[in-house]
Order: C-alpha cells, then structure tokens, then sequence
C-alpha cells in the first residue's frame, strides 16, 4: 500500500491530507495504536481538522474512497 499512500499524500497534501506512519514494531507505535483500536495492519484512519475519527479501513484501501473522504470535509 506504501506507493497508493505516496501518491495520496502527493495528491491530496495540499487539500490537508497528513500521512503519519506508525510502525508497530516501535514502543511508542504500539501504544498509540493500541490507544486507536488497530487490530490489523496496515490500518488507515482518518480524522477531521478536530480529531475526530471520520474514516477507517483495513488492508487495501481504495483511493477513490480517500478522495471523497478529503473533498467531504
């Protein structure tokens, strides 16, 4: 998924798209993780400008659904 994500954050960073990778092989990537409820990996998980969980999915992820995700907020 890594090269789909690239392209995204390419795309879609000037609109306010923020990629943060965490790797769960990390201390501090497993508590935070935990803390979000990931149970699979990769999981992806959007929020809004206030914290807000707005979208989430795991495994593949389809870009079209991230774009209208990004244009609904």
């Amino acid at each position: 998924m890594k090269p789909v994500v690239d392209r995204l954050e390419e795309e879609l960073g000037p609109k306010g798209l923020q990629v943060i990778r965490l790797n769960i092989q990390d201390p501090a990537g497993r508590e935070i993780g935990a803390r979000l409820g990931w149970e699979f990996t990769p999981t992806f998980i959007m929020f809004d400008a206030a914290g807000r969980e707005v979208w989430r999915e795991a495994g593949v992820i389809d870009p079209a659904a991230v774009r209208k995700v990004v244009a609904g907020q």
